[in-house]
């Protein structure tokens, strides 16, 4: 059996504040849409671009969303490859998003890390070499 390629299509998240949301993934990627949406249970949409969406749905009862803890089990964070995580970075922080861990400066990457309203952590990742030994590696 060969090796299949693979990619994230999309992942799914339940959020306080669906337009809140939005707006943070869009400050993040300006040129994400609103692919589709509905109303039935709850409120949600899908937003991205031809190839990759996330998919926010409105929570029925607001929660309190626990610190991040890398301890316990769950997702800890999200990762996107970017061409150019400065921009990102300063559009994010433009509108009032605070750094959610510093920002990490390798040889051949910069992740910087930010959170959503909820808390959820995302980072954002720019690789600075195309060879693949090259971003894979864990020395810095």
């Amino acid at each position: 059996m060969g090796t299949q390629k693979v990619y994230l299509e999309h992942f799914n998240i339940t959020v306080n504040d669906l337009k809140e949301s939005i707006k943070f993934f869009q400050t993040a990627f300006p040129h994400f849409k609103v692919r589709g949406g509905g109303n039935e249970i709850r409120e949600w949409v899908h937003l991205g671009d031809d190839h990759t969406y996330i998919a926010i749905n409105q929570a029925i009862q607001n929660d309190e969303m626990p610190g991040k803890n890398y301890d316990r089990i769950g997702i800890n964070h999200l990762g996107f490859v970017v061409e150019d995580v400065e921009e990102i970075a300063s559009n994010l922080l433009k509108h009032g998003y605070q750094r959610d861990y510093p920002k990490q400066v390798e040889q051949f990457r910069i992740r910087d890390y930010f959170a959503d309203a909820d808390g959820n952590q995302f980072e954002f990742v720019q690789y600075l070499s195309d060879d693949i030994n090259e971003k894979n590696s864990y020395s810095s």
